[in-house]
C-alpha cells in the first residue's frame, strides 16, 4: 500500500482550481457535470481509503472481531505510521458516515415534508400555488414508488407572493427556471457534491461552485425558452430582491443570499455561453482542467493499488 493509501485523501485539492475557473470558459451545463463526476470519483476514493487504513487500525484494538493474523507485522509494515494513522481512521470514517447518513436523511426529510405542503394542492396543478403571501419559489424532486405510498412526479411549488411580485413575462421565466431543474436532475448533483463534501472537507468547494453552475444552467434553459435573456435577468434579479427564506437543500430560482445573484444576472446580460464541454488546453481554465483530470485519475489509481495490496497481504496473513 505505502503512501499510495494517504494520496486520495489530499488529491482533492487538486480539483479546486477548476472548480474556481470552469464558470468562466465552459457551458454551465459542462461545469456542473464536469464537477459532480470530479466530486464523486473523489469522494468515492477518499471514502474507499479510508475505510482500508479502518481495517489496519481496528486490527490492532484489544477484542477485535478480526483474524489475527491481520495484525501481524507484515501487514502493519503494509502502511507507513500504520499505528497511528489506522487507530485515527476509526473515528474520521465514523464521523464522515455519520454526516454523510445525516445529509440523506434531511434531504428526504425536506422532500417528504414540500410534498405533504403540496398534497393538499389539485393533483395535476403546475406550478403548485401555495396559499402564501411570502415570496419563495422552488423546484420539488418526485419520489419513487414504495409499499403503501404511490410515486411522486417532481413539482414546482411557488407562493402566491411570488406571484404577486412578477410580471407575466417574469413568471414565464421562473417557471421554465424550476422546469429546468427539474427535467435535468439537478437535485441528484446537488445531492452527489453534498456527500462528497461531507466524506472530504477538501471537497467542499465544489458543493458551492455546483451549486452555482446548476442555477446557471437553469437561467440558461430559461432564457432559451422564453427566447429572452434580458428579461430572464430581470426575473432573477427581481426575484432575489424580494426573497426572504428558501427551503434548504432545494433548487431556487432567487435564494436569499445575494453574492451569486449578481453574477447571474451578469451572465444572462452577456453572450450566451460557449457550447463546449472542455475548455481551451493553452489557458488557465484548460491546465486546470487537466490537473483535476490527473489528479481523479491518480486517485482512483492510487485507491484501486491499495486495495488490491491490502487483499494480497490480508489473504497471506490470513490461515486457511
Amino acid at each position: 500500500m505505502g503512501v499510495f493509501v494517504f494520496l486520495p485523501l489530499v488529491l482533492p485539492l487538486t480539483a479546486l482550481p477548476i472548480a474556481r475557473l470552469a464558470e468562466q470558459h465552459l457551458h454551465p451545463r459542462a461545469t456542473t457535470r464536469l464537477l459532480t463526476l470530479l466530486a464523486a470519483v473523489l469522494g468515492l476514493c477518499s471514502t474507499l481509503c479510508l475505510g482500508l487504513l479502518v481495517v489496519v487500525g481496528t486490527a490492532q484494538l484489544r477484542g477485535n472481531p478480526l483474524p489475527d493474523g491481520w495484525s501481524d507485522p507484515e501487514v502493519r509494515a503494509a502502511v507507513p505510521f500504520a499505528e497511528v494513522a489506522g487507530v485515527a481512521a476509526i473515528p474520521l470514517l465514523a464521523a464522515a458516515l455519520t454526516v454523510c447518513a445525516a445529509a440523506l436523511r434531511r434531504h428526504r426529510r425536506i422532500r417528504a415534508r414540500t410534498h405533504r405542503a403540496l398534497d393538499g394542492l389539485p393533483a395535476g396543478a403546475d406550478p403548485a400555488v401555495l396559499p402564501d403571501d411570502e415570496p419563495y419559489a422552488y423546484a420539488v424532486p418526485g419520489t419513487p414508488a414504495r409499499p403503501g405510498r404511490p410515486a411522486r412526479p417532481g413539482r414546482v411549488a411557488v407562493s402566491r407572493g411570488m406571484l404577486r411580485s412578477l410580471d407575466d413575462d417574469e413568471r414565464r421565466a421562473l417557471f421554465a427556471h424550476e422546469h429546468a431543474h427539474l427535467r435535468c436532475r439537478h437535485h441528484r448533483a446537488l445531492l452527489a457534491v453534498r456527500l462528497a463534501g461531507c466524506v472530504n472537507p477538501l471537497l467542499l468547494p465544489l458543493r458551492s461552485a455546483v451549486a452555482f453552475a446548476a442555477e446557471r444552467w437553469a437561467d440558461e434553459e430559461a432564457a432559451q425558452v422564453v427566447g429572452d435573456r434580458r428579461l430572464t435577468a430581470r426575473a432573477v434579479g427581481k426575484a432575489a430582491l424580494v426573497t426572504r427564506r428558501a427551503a434548504p437543500g432545494l433548487a431556487h430560482f432567487a435564494a436569499p443570499e445575494p453574492g451569486p445573484v449578481p453574477r447571474r444576472v451578469a451572465a444572462l446580460l452577456g453572450p450566451v455561453p460557449p457550447a463546449r464541454h472542455w475548455p481551451p488546453t493553452l489557458t488557465p481554465a484548460g491546465l486546470a482542467a487537466l490537473v483535476a483530470a490527473a489528479g481523479t485519475a491518480a486517485s482512483a489509481v492510487s485507491a484501486l493499488n491499495a486495495a488490491v495490496a491490502l487483499f494480497v497481504v490480508l489473504k497471506a496473513a490470513t490461515p486457511l
